[in-house]
């Protein structure tokens, strides 16, 4: 049986995932990355919880639940690339978001919810962002300035509205791999 991993994540919503396909299928032909991720499955990770046993899970479900209640949906605008990794042979790339007090808060409620659940999370400093791409292939090495190229497909600031953070399950064997497993709508 292949192994499932667990995630909450912010939703993107749909026409929002639709845009940044358009831009994404630019840049494929500029960054050569191995793995570009399916459009539906661009999300903003809040705690990734990995194989989750289910009784910490459903701990989780209900503590996320519980934290949530009263949270506000919040606006978001998309900001610049960005890469992980080796500068020169970068292992993910991504679109970051403009800092947000709202997304932190509501980030900071779902990981001490699930960390209460019994959760070693993620301690790295909380950097918001959607992946677009994994693992460089290119016959050059990648240079940051490549980033840049953001500014030109962006004709417009690209302003959002978040109203849902999801527990997604992983299926590596499908596209889109993220299936939502729970939904928790902001008010």
């Amino acid at each position: 049986m292949q192994q499932t991993h667990f995630f909450f994540a912010v939703k993107i919503p749909k026409e929002i995932k639709l845009l940044i396909k358009e831009k994404c299928d630019k840049l494929k032909q500029i960054l050569p990355f191995s793995t570009w991720v399916h459009h539906e499955d661009l999300h903003i990770t809040l705690a990734f919880l990995g194989n989750a046993p289910s009784e910490k899970l459903s701990n989780a479900i209900d503590n996320v639940n519980l934290a949530l209640i009263g949270s506000n949906g919040f606006h978001l605008e998309m900001n610049k690339l960005g890469i992980f990794g080796k500068e020169d042979a970068p292992r993910i790339f991504w679109l970051d978001t403009k800092e947000s007090t709202a997304l932190e808060a509501v980030r900071n409620k779902v990981f001490t919810a699930c960390t209460e659940a019994g959760f070693q999370l993620e301690t790295r400093q909380f950097k918001p962002h959607i992946t677009l791409a994994r693992k460089w292939k290119g016959d050059q090495r990648f240079h940051k300035e490549l980033l840049d190229v953001w500014m030109d497909l962006q004709s417009e600031p690209l302003l959002f509205n978040i109203n849902e953070v999801v527990l997604y399950q992983t299926h590596l064997d499908k596209a889109p791999k993220y299936e939502p497993k729970t939904i928790y709508l902001l008010e």
